[in-house]
């Protein structure tokens, strides 16, 4: 065979063997992108979510998307609301942009922290005010007809409104959009025209009740537990998971002082669990979450000096002070508080820790202010949810009842010796309790317990024995507030197409429904105002 001849032969071997290769390609599917390599979940949530919640995931137009807030939204029901968007919002829903995997990416990212660690600072406090000047001259009188003591202010969870209803004819005045998910409850002003409301995502928002008008707003931190309004009306605290810090604001909203939470010799950091106002004190009083410390801020300009450091006899001036006005004034405790109860003097404190591990007891402490120090275990089992305790008159001694957030049990314990009097048995645990002075019945609900979430107990004060119930089958039945009388209740159906329900406070017979979107909370403004003994401070 001539070379010639040979040289075609392999020519047309190798072009048979391309021709095969690429006939062979065509029949195999191309690689997919998405299922090569996982999806960018940083990039889809610029690209898709960062418009509205902003870069850092802190919040803009929709809420912060951080794991400090979404820590009631389990991650199901966060992919639902990803994928099919939220009614009466501008939440659109992306089932149809983004693939299956794409939302578990997102989803999985927004539960995961921002790191570093955000921070707000005073500029940006500051930056995040806004006040409408107007509104010192709008007119000092309601521009409504009702009694403004007996109105109540309605928070609407389920599409983020709040409302404001007659406490007298149970009829709806007005209807306003709110910050999401706003938290702690309400506050009011000492004369009940101003109402301050705290949200999850940090911002305070002042309402004028009386002229139905937004005031001022500021942003506090970037996960906000609470805020306190203090008893002369001046100035305004604000209580953050994060930052770790504590706000001290005027009553426009303009910032005064921020405080960083950390233990006394600057080495640890924590979160703040709670802040109220205890007004015969003339201070605030703050809970933190991990460091065992109870701070009491004074708002009164003649409060004493502080010492925070081993002091021979403070009446020599040993060592240096630092005023007492607007300063942390620090009680060393055995464990950390996530939340408190105040006795009636308020000069003690009856607060809890969260168990620390699973199957740990809860620790209970009784803190006396004045001293400073713990003088009492405080004997509730479970995990109590003092700050929706209630106080009354049993048997000539005063005592104090809280509800449980993991037991089916009320627990009354002595204000005088701090001994437990009794366990009332309910259906499941519970979140809220309610009473009134004018009231011979106290009001719990059981709606952590998914069997019996749909129960309202009814328990007799003088007896400490269960006597009525009410139930709305299958629903979430909770949270309870008295008319400024104490002649009815108002409950809520915790759904979204919910109801306010009113009843009678004596016969527990239902009086009237008033439609609601998730009625989480509803606050009076006289107990409010009054720190009537049957509803939370």
């Amino acid at each position: 065979m001539s070379t010639l001849l040979k040289i075609l032969i392999k020519l047309g071997l190798a072009l048979a063997l391309v021709s095969l290769g690429l006939e062979y390609g065509r029949a195999q599917p191309l690689p997919s992108p998405s299922t090569s390599s996982p999806p960018d979940a940083p990039a889809l949530y610029q690209q898709h979510c960062a418009a509205c919640h902003g870069a850092q995931r802190l919040g803009g137009m929709g809420p912060a998307l951080l794991p400090e807030s979404l820590e009631r939204l389990r991650k199901p029901e966060a992919l639902k609301v990803m994928g099919a968007g939220r009614p009466a919002t501008q939440m659109q829903g992306f089932a149809g942009k983004l693939s299956e995997a794409e939302l578990q990416a997102l989803a999985a990212y927004i539960y995961q922290p921002v790191q570093p660690a955000p921070q707000w600072r005073d500029a940006d406090i500051q930056a995040s005010r806004s006040f409408d000047a107007a509104s010192r001259d709008w007119p000092a009188r309601p521009q409504w007809r009702a009694d403004p003591m007996n109105l109540f202010v309605v928070v609407e969870g389920g599409d983020h409104h709040v409302s404001l209803v007659d406490g007298d004819s149970f009829e709806p005045i007005h209807r306003f959009a709110s910050r999401f998910a706003l938290h702690g409850g309400p506050k009011f002003s000492p004369d009940g025209r101003y109402v301050y409301f705290g949200s999850r995502d940090g911002w305070i928002s002042k309402y004028d009740l009386w002229n139905l008008k937004l005031v001022a707003e500021v942003r506090a931190g970037i996960n906000m537990r609470n805020v306190a309004v203090s008893g002369d009306g001046r100035w305004v605290m604000a209580a953050n998971y994060l930052p770790h810090t504590v706000v001290l604001f005027d009553a426009d909203l303009q910032l005064v002082k921020r405080f960083d939470a950390r233990s006394l010799d600057g080495q640890q950091s924590s979160r703040v669990s709670a802040v109220y106002d205890a007004a015969p004190r003339r201070s605030f009083v703050v809970a933190l979450k991990d460091v065992a410390e109870l701070w009491e801020i004074s708002y009164d300009p003649k409060a004493p000096p502080i010492y925070d450091g081993l002091v021979h006899d403070y009446r020599m001036a040993e060592a240096i002070a630092k005023p007492g006005y607007q300063n942390a004034r620090r009680t060393p405790l055995d464990e950390p508080l996530d939340d408190f109860f105040f006795d009636d003097a308020y000069t003690h404190v009856l607060g809890a820790a969260r168990p620390r591990a699973e199957g740990s007891a809860m620790l209970g402490q009784v803190v006396n202010l004045d001293v400073r120090r713990k003088i009492s275990n405080l004997p509730i089992a479970g995990m109590p949810h003092l700050g929706s305790g209630i106080s009354f008159d049993w048997q000539g001694r005063r005592v104090m009842a809280s509800p449980n957030l993991k037991d089916g049990r009320i627990s009354v314990i002595d204000l005088k010796n701090w001994s437990a009097l009794r366990e009332i048995t309910t259906p499941g645990p519970g979140f809220f309790m309610r009473s009134h002075a004018k009231s011979r019945y106290a009001w719990t609900d059981s709606m952590m317990s998914p069997a019996a979430k749909d129960t309202l107990s009814i328990i007799d004060k003088q007896t400490l024995e269960l006597v009525a119930q009410v139930r709305e089958p299958g629903k979430t039945l909770a949270h309870v507030e008295f008319t400024k009388d104490g002649r009815y209740v108002l409950a809520s159906l915790w759904e979204m197409d919910g109801a306010l329900i009113v009843y009678d406070a004596a016969t527990f017979k239902e009086v009237k429904r008033i439609p609601m979107s998730k009625p989480v909370g509803k606050y009076n403004v006289w107990n409010k105002i009054s720190r009537e003994e049957g509803t939370s401070h």
